[in-house]
């Protein structure tokens, strides 16, 4: 098939909302999404950016992770994710499509929330994987609420302890892992910039994250560890239908200028990029936003 004719097909394979309404018990599961999330990237063609590499990516089970474990794993690198322990079943899979491409894939239970898990996790890594080159903390907790006074103290103080307290604590324990040339990928939001009036705690985590991401370049920049940070807009992940009523997980999406979320296997490209040494060895301190044809982000 000639590259022209692969692209288009690429391009009109993408589901459009709406999709069927549906909803989940936290945390979700990939397995129980429906259509199932794209992660997979059949047309992405590696180029051996990774090689000899080792990542660790936190809420590597599904959605945005499974996708960036997959691609890393093609570009070369060996794997090792982390999730909730309810997970299980989708890690699993995300280990098979890592060892399909080749790669080791390293499974770590456990919540980002708690610090010894992390500090355990990146041990561990260390010791079955030899090293740590690339941190992506990916791991997010997310809650929608209508009105204030229905966000209580233990969500707010939930989703900090997972979405910024998390980073914070895997960066503590995987920095001291990391030579000149690693290179630590967060994972944003379009609403960290914008704000979402039914995602009061998310939203703010979001901020902190590229706030944090800045700082952090700053303080490494002089070590030659760089830090960037993804930010897209709505994506089909088990995050919505886990976070959101039935009738809103089937318009998730619908009103981007693209008509739909993105799929899992369109933002990993933009992880592989930060990762690269080659690629990305003068962009540090970045938030880059992925959303679909909208242009209003700051």
């Amino acid at each position: 098939m000639p590259e022209s004719d692969q692209t288009q097909q690429n391009a009109d394979r993408y589901p459009e909302s709406p999709f069927p309404a549906q909803q989940q018990e936290p945390p979700g599961l990939e397995s129980e999404l429906r259509p199932q999330p794209m992660y997979e990237a059949a047309a992405y063609l590696p180029a051996g950016k990774l090689k000899g590499r080792v990542a660790i990516i936190t809420g590597g089970d599904s959605g945005i992770g499974r996708a960036v474990a997959v691609l890393f794993a093609r570009e070369g690198a060996d794997v090792a994710i982390g999730y909730l322990p309810a997970e299980e079943s989708d890690a699993q899979q995300t280990r098979e499509a890592v060892e399909a491409e080749g790669r080791r894939c390293l499974l770590l239970p456990g919540d980002v929330a708690d610090s010894s898990y992390c500090r355990q996790a990146v041990e561990r890594t260390v010791r079955e994987l030899g090293t740590i080159d690339i941190l992506v903390n990916n791991a997010a907790e997310q809650h929608n609420v209508k009105k204030l006074e229905d966000v209580s103290e233990e969500q707010f103080e939930r989703t900090f302890r997972t979405n910024i307290f998390g980073y914070f604590f895997m960066v503590k324990a995987a920095f001291p892992h990391m030579k000149p040339g690693s290179a630590i990928i967060n994972t944003g939001s379009i609403t960290g910039l914008e704000g979402s009036a039914d995602l009061l705690d998310y939203s703010a985590t979001k901020g902190a994250i590229h706030a944090f991401t800045k700082s952090l370049a700053q303080n490494l920049v002089d070590r030659k560890i760089r830090v960037n940070c993804v930010a897209p807009g709505p994506v089909w992940t088990p995050l919505n239908p886990a976070a959101k009523p039935a009738e809103e997980v089937a318009k998730h999406g619908a009103d981007q200028p693209m008509k739909r979320p993105a799929q899992p296997e369109e933002l990993a490209p933009a992880y592989v990029f930060f990762a690269s040494e080659p690629d990305s060895s003068y962009i540090t301190g970045e938030v880059l936003t992925l959303l679909g044809g909208e242009t209003r982000a700051a």
